[in-house]
């Protein structure tokens, strides 16, 4: 008999909702889509159950190409509300608020377009994605302050760097 198992543990109750702690301030809201014979139709933000008290003031679309990388990085002045419309990617957060009841713990979060979400990530919580897909991500951001061209709210970390606890595998980021 074989004895070097391991067991799993558990990640998410019987109803999929996921049994480890969020970082202070982080939501994930669901989004439900609606498919018929002429395609789908889902619903991104409605005011009848906004994820962040925050006016809809900036909107743009990116994407992640397959294997990469875009993070670390954080925001110092807002706070980031994006919507995954395609592909899988693993988002990973780490709370840099001194003063928060979640301060230093990290999140790694699974997304896709098969459960679609829009993720509130709080200033100051270092955040990256990493397509694990083979398709490009897209996503739509929703930042609660217009981007400033001559004085960015984006502050950076090398992808491999040793003041975030958490080690990607085969990082080809920045």
């Amino acid at each position: 008999m074989i004895s070097n198992t391991r067991k799993d543990t558990q990640t998410v109750t019987s109803n999929g909702q996921r049994v480890a702690p969020l970082i202070s301030g982080v939501v994930i809201q669901p989004a439900v889509t609606h498919l018929d014979e002429r395609g789908t139709l889902c619903e991104i933000l409605s005011p009848d159950r906004p994820p962040h008290p925050a006016p809809l003031i900036s909107v743009y679309q990116f994407t992640i190409r397959p294997g990469k990388i875009k993070g670390w990085h954080v925001h110092h002045l807002h706070d980031d509300r994006i919507f995954i419309s395609q592909g899988h990617v693993k988002v990973v957060l780490c709370d840099d608020r001194p003063g928060s009841p979640t301060y230093r713990m990290v999140n790694e979060i699974y997304r896709s377009e098969l459960d679609r979400t829009l993720m509130v990530i709080p200033a100051y919580v270092f955040h990256a994605h990493q397509n694990i897909g083979s398709n490009d991500a897209l996503f739509i951001s929703m930042p609660t302050r217009p981007y400033q061209h001559d004085d960015p709210d984006v502050h950076r970390l090398p992808i491999d760097t040793d003041q975030i606890p958490y080690k990607f595998d085969n990082p080809q980021g920045w």
